[in-house]
């Protein structure tokens, strides 16, 4: 870990211990040396640009939920020294809302999401990022619909025209981190599993899946066995039959003592042209983010974690469409 402090002994322990640093630890301060001063940020809701703006939204969030909790459940990565790391950091997150935010009012309910943040890092900095959190599954726990949830961004944000828009690779800007990943095996079967998946062949999902596999999807949602990932993944694709699948970034991982495991970094994007998760087709433009984990077994694939946004998708609707 050249060029890092020599508290971390490697890149996961690095991720960890400073994602607990500075969200359970309060220490916010120490965002101005773990993320570079410019570092850009791409979130589906937006890209954001700089350290200033991660360390105001943490507060913000911390002020919303303060018992905020980030529980990391794996961390999957790539590179080396001397080019950088890339983190995906998976993590289970949860709190509960008692102060005025994002989400409003307070409920006093709590949540328990999925996030999954790509870091890219070098020399103790992370200079780089991609962050999708299951913001349908935060609104769902506290009362709200996705799509009621996109509306009431919107207004709060200044209606349709001073709004936030979500992120769309027209809006995106080059950082530091050039690198695909690696070329591990197990990488390659998770991107080949999701590449028939969004090239409509979903016989890949039981020829490829464990019988008892355990998703855990968007909008705080999960099952068991073939059915229930093999109708979300048709639903999804129903939703943009035409739009351009692309894989932006491959790992794969055989870690002694841990399961083979992948992450896949992917992308979405064309005309919302068909009926599924969002409603029937409005021709809006979408873009959607998304990061699947995937874990093996001896029956193949056993674990799969599949994250998009909702809300920011449904924000892109309503813009489109002016239902806001």
């Amino acid at each position: 870990m050249k060029g890092f402090s020599n508290q971390f002994k490697d890149l996961p322990d690095y991720i960890v211990k400073i994602t607990k640093e500075i969200w359970e630890d309060r220490g916010l301060a120490t965002l101005h040396h773990y993320y570079e001063k410019d570092i850009p940020m791409r979130f589906p809701s937006g890209l954001v640009t700089g350290n200033a703006g991660v360390i105001d939204g943490t507060l913000a969030t911390l002020a919303e939920f303060p018992d905020r909790e980030l529980l990391a459940d794996d961390v999957i990565w790539s590179g080396n020294e001397e080019d950088g790391f890339l983190s995906s950091h998976r993590i289970n997150t949860s709190g509960t809302h008692t102060g005025h935010g994002a989400f409003g009012a307070p409920t006093g309910k709590r949540f328990s999401v999925y996030t999954i943040a790509d870091c890219a890092a070098k020399g103790d900095v992370i200079d780089d990022e991609w962050l999708i959190r299951d913001v349908g599954g935060i609104a769902r726990q506290l009362g709200w619909g996705p799509s009621d949830y996109a509306r009431h961004q919107i207004e709060v944000e200044g209606g349709p025209d001073n709004c936030q828009r979500p992120f769309h690779p027209s809006h995106d800007v080059q950082g530091p981190y050039t690198g695909r990943g690696n070329d591990n095996e197990w990488g390659g079967k998770l991107a080949n599993i999701l590449q028939r998946i969004m090239d409509k062949d979903f016989t890949v999902i039981r020829s490829q899946y464990d019988r008892a596999v355990r998703s855990e999807h968007w909008g705080a949602r999960g099952g068991w066995g073939w059915d229930f990932v093999e109708t979300d993944w048709m639903r999804l694709r129903s939703s943009f039959p035409t739009a351009t699948f692309k894989i932006d970034h491959v790992i794969g991982r055989d870690d002694p003592g841990l399961p083979n495991r992948a992450a896949v970094r992917w992308s979405l994007t064309g005309k919302h042209a068909g009926q599924g998760f969002f409603g029937a087709p409005t021709g809006a433009e979408v873009h959607v983010m998304g990061i699947t984990h995937a874990e093996w077994g001896e029956r193949g694939l056993r674990r799969e974690y599949t994250l998009i946004d909702e809300v920011a998708i449904w924000k892109q609707i309503h813009l489109h469409t002016g239902a806001a």
